[in-house]
């Protein structure tokens, strides 16, 4: 079997993927013990994995800056070639992650079959139909046996967690904490504003909660609307928070509902629980909510799935997938969650 010392995982598509690649690390940590595993991701991407113990260094990629185009990319390929790794583990199904790390000389290179640099990898994994956790893990599975209980992690230091406790120290701590995650880049994978305020008021007026907003900066016009339609006892931190000091806020919440996009994800690497709405992806596409005791709503149409991310425009102009998500369904299973909580901690 071959061996590896020095291991670089690279994953330079958006923020989910990097979360969901992280159980990785942890792996390779494990399998290769002692080695020193790096890993790659865009400059979005690197606050959350900066205080990760599984991740040695972590190294920036700017695929739309600084090393955008061709020849940007051979001289950061040339200068990696220094860093002399073993092995590169590659679950980012793109022509030019494979190229880089062909280019860096990198000896072991392994990705998927369906990767659109396949060809050159030393070592190509089936990708299945399965999540996307399980199926990065499939990567290492050529090297070794693959430890158990892993999930996503994100951590936090204790300046992230006070940044949180400070933007949202005016929130009444005898209530129950929840999130709301309405942003995608995809206008398409959007639940209706409308629809996340009146959930908002429903899980304030009904469950005596605190609602927290939450997302990028280019989310805060669309959580500023949806805050001040629900009124009190709901806070929009959307572009306020960085990914670690989210993670920490979302470490204190009950709940988080959230479209098909990232925060599902970092949800997931807290104590957090999550419900996701799915409309023109589908969850068997393997970016559910990982684990147990998070939960998915979406609604079995014959249009659904109409794409593998999500796009800007229903194709059909109905946009029902969503649109056909009722208030009350969505408030019926956040409902369900709170109360499973309450009944497991009063065990």
């Amino acid at each position: 079997m071959p061996s590896a010392r020095k291991i670089l995982i690279v994953q330079t598509a958006f923020i989910g993927d990097v979360i969901l690649a992280t159980p990785l690390a942890q792996a390779a940590h494990e399998i290769f013990a002692p080695c020193q595993v790096d890993f790659m991701a865009i400059p979005a991407a690197a606050n959350l994995l900066e205080k990760n113990p599984s991740i040695d260094r972590v190294l920036i990629f700017d695929k739309r800056g600084q090393q955008r185009g061709a020849n940007a990319l051979w001289r950061f390929a040339k200068a990696m070639r220094s860093e002399n790794y073993d092995l590169a583990i590659v679950p980012h199904r793109s022509l030019r992650s494979a190229l880089l790390v062909w280019l860096a000389r990198i000896p072991q290179r392994i990705g998927f079959d369906r990767s659109a640099g396949a060809f050159l990898f030393t070592q190509r994994v089936r990708y299945q139909e399965k999540h996307e956790v399980e199926r990065n893990l499939d990567l290492l599975r050529p090297f070794g046996e693959i430890p158990e209980k892993l999930k996503p992690r994100v951590d936090w230091d204790e300046a992230d967690a006070a940044r949180a406790t400070e933007l949202t120290k005016n929130a009444d701590s005898k209530r129950i904490w929840c999130a709301l995650a309405p942003g995608s880049v995809w206008a398409t994978k959007r639940w209706p504003a409308d629809r996340f305020a009146q959930l908002a008021n429903a899980l304030i007026a009904e469950l005596n909660t605190s609602v927290f907003l939450i997302g990028g900066e280019s989310d805060a016009g669309l959580c500023r609307e949806i805050q001040q339609a629900a009124g009190e006892n709901c806070l929009s931190l959307a572009g306020a928070l960085s990914l670690r000091q989210s993670a920490a806020l979302l470490d204190r919440c009950a709940v988080l509902i959230s479209n098909d996009s990232a925060p599902t994800h970092l949800g997931v690497a807290t104590n957090c629980k999550v419900l996701t709405i799915f409309g023109p992806t589908v969850p068997r596409f393997g970016f559910a909510p990982y684990g147990e005791g998070h939960g998915v709503i979406e609604h079995d149409l014959p249009c659904r799935p109409c794409s593998t991310h999500g796009s800007q425009k229903c194709p059909i102009g109905t946009h029902a997938c969503m649109l056909e998500i009722a208030v009350e369904e969505v408030f019926a299973r956040v409902k369900a969650m709170i109360t499973r909580q309450k009944f497991q901690t009063a065990k």
